[in-house]
């Protein structure tokens, strides 16, 4: 007879999983529609386990949004390191390319999205305003760009967020061809 020997993961490799699936069920419902024994049930670990990984749900929420931006900063410094010239522009559109790439990540777009909809709870705030400065202070060192080609950097950004959010981007109209230009 064969004995099994049951291999216990890691709390680290429980937070892994914890990210990853707590990544899909924000995603549907949000930081509000979701609680905390949906995201336990979803890792397979009980609530408790899961309050012993983080402190609350706002923790958590906020750990996810860390992770997108690291994301970000990740596909950003790779797209940076690719380009050939020195030119802002240049490598504001090689950044814009590796932005929407991530964003067709339909669940990191929309944990982006909830976080900035949940920025009133202040740990998911402080984690909104840190990113966005991460991103903000990257892509000005990479790219030497001006303020104000900033400004349209992540204004064209945030527009993108929306026309992948709401499937504009099928859409062969009038409007959505002027939003996507």
């Amino acid at each position: 007879m064969e004995t099994r020997t049951r291999q216990r993961s890691t709390a680290e490799e429980r937070r892994a999983t914890v990210m990853r699936t707590a990544i899909k069920t924000f995603a549907e419902r949000g930081y509000y529609g979701t609680s905390t024994m949906d995201v336990a049930k979803a890792a397979g670990i009980s609530q408790g386990y899961l309050y012993r990984l983080f402190k609350d749900k706002e923790t958590l929420f906020a750990a996810l949004v860390d992770h997108c931006s690291a994301r970000l900063r990740e596909s950003a410094a790779a797209a940076a390191a690719s380009v050939q010239s020195t030119d802002p522009e240049a490598v504001l559109k090689a950044l814009t390319a590796s932005y929407d790439e991530v964003i067709a990540d339909r669940d990191v777009l929309m944990i982006l999205m909830h976080a900035q909809c949940s920025a009133s709870e202040p740990v998911i705030g402080e984690a909104v305003r840190t990113c966005y400065a991460k991103q903000v202070e990257y892509v000005r060192a990479v790219s030497g760009a001006s303020d104000e080609q900033l400004r349209r950097y992540f204004a064209d950004g945030l527009l993108s967020n929306v026309l992948v959010a709401i499937d504009a981007t099928a859409l062969d109209t009038p409007w959505a061809r002027t939003l996507r230009a």
